[in-house]
């Protein structure tokens, strides 16, 4: 064939300078791939650093981000595995900033916990739905936690008698108010309805309950709430009466003259949500455990919360799932 035929098989990749000049484009490509990776690592390590200064208009984008902040982590293996695909070594590089970003915000939620002082109360959150076809089955699993407080939702007639007779050999005290109720080992007293009510609900609507519990280590004031749902739509997350309904309940727990405090209850975010601000702010939330509690076929948030002041909630856990469209949430929480 002679030198020319030989050199367009080389440039067609018919011998070995062909498969050099592929490897060579292929590695080009890869590099350019390699690049974009990096640059999506490091896009996400804002994100996950720089959250709050996320606007949250239009549509309350910020919020949104936050409610699924923790799942940063799994972007960061997605990434992983393009990257090491890819063998692009600016990729794994650009990678460490969300990787040290997500350990440094989320990984103490891994850990076990501390241990307990001796000092402490086991809680149950539970939004046991509306909708709950099996009231009494979800009662004797929550009396199997041996919480010494469970604070419950959605109560409605006929189920609010059901939770009633369940629960009261195991529970002798307990208040409801409106569509929440406080159940408690310990007695009682103080109660009385906690207004969060939006001002843009017209009809009647009471969700908030305080009481104070006359625990083995002294007074505790409880509170239980079931802030306003949120959306998420084409106009983005509709929070408005959420966020109104949490500045309300911020107010009455800075007002609580009894302490420590407990605050249980369906807070319709994650601790992250800026939305819940009014609370994070003031109260200590969970220091270990994720507890994805919404919604119970595949639990993505926990939006059923634990918070307390003057006390120290330690590792939160889901439990097994009820009739409801909530997991129960259990946390133990050591008085100070």
């Amino acid at each position: 064939m002679g030198r020319h035929g030989e050199a367009g098989r080389a440039w067609c990749g018919g011998g070995d300078g062909g498969g050099a000049w592929g490897r060579l484009a292929g590695a080009g490509v890869g590099g350019w791939r390699g690049w974009v990776v990096g640059g999506g690592a490091v896009v996400l390590g804002g994100v996950l650093a720089f959250h709050r200064l996320v606007p949250n208009r239009p549509g309350r984008i910020g919020s949104l981000i936050e409610s699924f902040l923790p799942w940063g982590g799994a972007l960061v293996v997605v990434l992983l595995a393009v990257a090491l695909v890819r063998r692009s070594a600016v990729a794994l590089v650009a990678l460490l900033l969300p990787v040290g970003v997500w350990v440094d915000t989320f990984g103490g939620l891994l850990l076990p916990g501390e241990p307990s002082g001796g000092r402490e109360l086991v809680v149950v959150q539970h939004n046991v739905s509306d909708e709950n076809r099996d009231p009494a089955g979800t009662a004797r699993a929550l009396i199997g936690s041996g919480a010494d407080l469970v604070a419950l939702e959605e109560l409605v007639d006929p189920q609010v008698a059901v939770y009633e007779k369940a629960l009261a050999g195991a529970y002798p005290h307990h208040v409801v108010r409106g569509t929440v109720g406080l159940w408690s080992k310990h007695p009682l007293s103080g109660e009385q309805v906690v207004d969060i009510k939006p001002p843009s609900i017209a009809e009647e609507w009471s969700r908030g309950v305080r009481a104070v519990v006359h625990s083995p280590y002294g007074d505790v004031a409880a509170y239980v709430a079931h802030l306003p749902s949120v959306r998420v739509g084409m106009g983005g997350l509709a929070s408005q009466r959420r966020d109104e309904s949490a500045a309300l309940l911020g107010r009455a727990v800075a007002a609580e003259g009894v302490e420590p405090l407990i605050l249980l209850g369906d807070l319709n975010g994650v601790v992250e949500d800026r939305g819940l601000r009014p609370l994070t702010s003031q109260l200590e939330v969970a220091e270990s455990g994720f507890a994805f509690s919404f919604p119970a076929a595949f639990p993505v948030a926990r939006i059923d919360q634990v918070m307390a002041r003057s006390a120290t909630v330690g590792r939160i856990r889901t439990l097994s799932a009820t009739g409801s469209d909530h997991l129960p949430v259990v946390a133990r929480v050591t008085l100070r």
